[in-house]
């Protein structure tokens, strides 16, 4: 049995920054506003026809965390590919990835977990390399959501939060399993899955043909829609329980955390949650004031960012949390 390593990362997200100003101008809300229930100061947003995409995106991220990793992408097994926003219905960016890297024909694999989608990705990917199954893989988060937000006063509670980007990593097999990631924890509670919901395009209310035979420009079923507070509510216990269950699991105390990178929900659900271990601001790292929720993109952004400013370093614990849409949550507990 092996442990998996990561040994690369990357990121990539758009050039456009929107700011809550910006947002203020198409739709009724104000900086304060948003700040004060977000805490996002601003976010990244394609702009139509510069060739971002969820699949253009992961691949600049990955090409980034493949040349970090010392690999030539020939040496990449398998792919996992997290996001709730794919270029097309099917088949997934998986695939698109593997073709536009010019990778042999190795497998690809799409993982729909939403926010907590690069935790699961990263559970998948740790239990192939465990179990011997492959030695080298390409786990990637990206999302492109402003193309499909309701950018009316209407929208405003889901449209503000959300933005775009995409972060890699790849992962190798590691003999020393006191090192690397030492377990994973993936949980989901489906009787609430329309608490966060995009239900349109779909199979099982709001097929392609009834929106247009409808043709109906009020229809908001394919805009996404969240109970805000319900989801805040359940997102501030299930993040406390996941990362207490991975801590316990591997016989480590709070105090052994050197690095929380927690999803980029809402800077509120990370304070409180920091506050309830209570951890330094050296233990935790937020970036959602400068990109959103990026949802499956957020935590390989952020965990990609404190490695490139040096807050993680070798030996330290590193600990991811997310939990989002479905609802489904995780963690992934690592020694760097």
């Amino acid at each position: 049995m092996y442990n998996s390593k990561i040994i690369g990362l990357g990121k990539y997200v758009p050039d456009n920054v929107v700011t809550n100003d910006d947002l203020s101008k198409i739709m009724d809300t104000n900086d304060a506003w948003i700040q004060e229930r977000t805490g996002i100061k601003e976010r990244r947003w394609a702009v139509k026809g510069d060739g971002d995409t969820t699949a253009t995106m992961g691949v600049k991220a990955a090409k980034i965390a493949i040349e970090r990793s010392g690999l030539d992408k020939d040496d990449i097994d398998f792919i996992v590919f997290a996001t709730l926003s794919p270029d097309m219905y099917f088949p997934g960016p998986g695939v698109q990835v593997q073709h536009a890297l010019d990778i042999k024909t190795v497998g690809a694999l799409d993982v729909r977990n939403q926010c907590s989608g690069f935790v699961y990705a990263m559970s998948v990917a740790d239990n192939f390399i465990k179990t011997g199954m492959y030695k080298n893989i390409l786990v990637i988060g990206s999302e492109l959501h402003s193309h499909g937000l309701d950018k009316t006063t209407r929208g405003r509670g889901v449209s503000v939060i959300f933005g775009d980007g995409a972060g890699a990593a790849v992962l190798t097999r590691e003999e020393d399993t006191t090192k690397g990631v030492l377990s994973t924890h993936l949980h989901s509670q489906g009787e609430h899955a329309e608490e966060l919901v995009l239900v349109a395009p779909g199979m099982g209310k709001r097929w392609v043909t009834d929106i247009l035979a409808d043709n109906d420009s009020k229809d908001e079923s394919y805009f996404p829609h969240m109970n805000g507070q319900f989801v805040f509510k359940n997102a501030v216990v299930r993040f406390s329980e996941v990362i207490m269950e991975g801590l316990i699991k591997n016989q480590l105390k709070v105090d052994d955390i050197d690095m929380l990178i927690p999803h980029q929900a809402n800077l509120r659900i990370a304070q409180f949650i920091q506050k309830k271990f209570k951890l330094g601001n050296d233990q935790v790292f937020n970036n959602i004031q400068k990109y959103g929720n990026t949802t499956a993109a957020s935590i390989p952004i952020a965990l990609t960012e404190a490695w490139e400013e040096g807050k993680i370093k070798e030996g330290d614990t590193v600990v991811l949390a997310a939990f989002g849409s479905g609802f489904t949550w995780g963690s992934v507990i690592m020694k760097w």
